[in-house]
């Protein structure tokens, strides 16, 4: 069973699909939460270590690899994941920071699972192994419709993933659906077609109450 990143920090994940804009508004959440007191650490995935690092060009194609089975994909994913895990996210929260991430395990869920059709069961003991039971707080969706999603992204920018087949992402899209209907508590949806400013909003918003649920305040992360 999946336990919340507890005692100490808060663990929040950025979720969804290609184009969303989650690493600009990371950032951004990131700034505004640091300009509150509160001690902040972002990271991405796959990466976020030397490890990871070596991992994500192998897998996002800038290696030019031979083509990955999806069962080799999920394991590299999942892999950079657990160094991520081991090396950066749990001391961090043990400290009592707050960390940021870039995709977690929902990404292998929505693209392994959902996208390439492996087993979600399978994928979910797997990750749970890999994480020792490790998940997000609070999981941020930054959703918008498939189509518009590809178009953002420059074509010289595309990596791997994102030149999968227009029905391949529509796939990811609706697991990301239905993983966020299944866990309203966890998940919180976030149009990220609107403004910038408009989602950093709202994100915004959504984690200031998710902290305040939670008892969490700058001071109290400062003197852990």
């Amino acid at each position: 069973m999946e336990t919340a990143a507890k005692p100490g920090g808060f663990f929040i994940s950025f979720e969804g699909p290609e184009g969303g804009g989650k690493s600009t508004q990371i950032h951004r959440l990131a700034a505004a939460l640091a300009e509150q007191g509160h001690a902040v650490w972002t990271t991405r995935e796959p990466g976020g270590t030397p490890v990871g690092e070596e991992i994500r060009p192998i897998l996002l194609g800038q290696r030019q690899p031979a083509n990955l089975s999806a069962w080799t994909e999920a394991l590299l994913f999942t892999a950079a994941r657990a160094q991520l895990v081991e090396e950066v996210i749990r001391p961090r929260l043990q400290r009592g920071e707050l960390v940021l991430c870039d995709r977690f395990s929902d990404s292998t869920l929505a693209y392994q699972g959902y996208g390439r059709g492996l087993d979600l069961k399978t994928l979910r003991r797997l990750q749970a192994e890999a994480t020792g039971g490790l998940a997000p707080d609070l999981t941020l969706l930054l959703d918008l419709p498939v189509e518009a999603g590809l178009a953002r992204i420059p074509r010289r920018a595309k990596d791997r993933l994102d030149r999968e087949t227009i029905a391949f992402h529509q796939r990811v899209h609706a697991g990301y659906r239905a993983m966020a209907a299944a866990e309203p508590r966890r998940w919180r949806d976030v149009d990220a077609s609107s403004d910038p400013d408009q989602v950093a909003s709202r994100v915004l918003e959504y984690t200031l109450a998710a902290l305040q649920r939670a008892g969490i305040r700058p001071a109290e992360r400062r003197s852990a």
